[in-house]
């Protein structure tokens, strides 16, 4: 990718993505969130969302000009087809949109935030590392259910839609363990930085 050293993170829901990537965003690194971008995409006036009324309805876009989030996420769990057609839409503008800020990154290294990376075998071949967050399955409940109005049985259905724990962990070069406190999350990424940007110097002096 554009000779950039990128570190996909993944996770499941709950896991402590986003409060890693701050960290190593503090640290210095450029972090590209494709859940950032997503909600950028869907937001009010965003690219996505007459694509969106035309493909599912003006039931799916808020008064104001937004997806309905909640309204989508009932729908593609219910419907796998119209799973597959929002994907079908978001999926390729996400990727453009990341490969456009890795290419422009300014900081040593890059964070790459997949939720769905194990999922998405393209992603695995644009990222130089995989970095797992990962914790127990009953602290992603407690987490989300302490972040958002979803119910237990939906978290749930979220976190067995996505790859198994397992899976993830097999696919993983580098692993932080997420289940202690916020200082021992950034104690692992602290280490994580130093590593990175050892590989990343030494990547700039095998292309040079």
């Amino acid at each position: 990718m554009n000779g950039k050293f990128v570190v996909g993170l993944t996770g499941g829901i709950g896991s402590g993505k986003s409060a890693a990537a701050d960290e190593f965003a503090r640290l210095g690194a450029t972090v590209v969130d494709t859940d950032a971008i997503a909600h950028e995409l869907t937001a009010q006036g965003g690219p996505a969302v007459p694509q969106i009324r035309a493909l599912f309805g003006e039931s799916y876009v808020t008064p104001d000009g937004r997806m309905d989030r909640m309204e989508m996420r009932r729908l593609v769990f219910a419907d796998p087809g119209a799973k597959k057609k929002l994907e079908a839409l978001l999926h390729p503008m996400i990727r453009a949109e990341s490969e456009r800020r890795i290419a422009v990154a300014p900081g040593p290294y890059v964070i790459h935030v997949v939720p769905l990376l194990v999922e998405s075998p393209g992603y695995r071949r644009r990222v130089r590392r995989v970095l797992v967050v990962d914790c127990r399955e009953e602290i992603q409940l407690a987490r989300v259910q302490q972040r958002s109005s979803l119910q237990a049985q939906e978290v749930r259905q979220i976190i067995e839609s996505q790859a198994p724990r397992a899976a993830r962990l097999a696919a993983a070069d580098d692993v932080i363990d997420n289940s202690g406190t916020l200082d021992a999350l950034h104690k692992q990424v602290a280490v994580l930085h130093r590593k990175y940007l050892g590989l990343a110097r030494s990547s700039e002096t095998n292309l040079s």
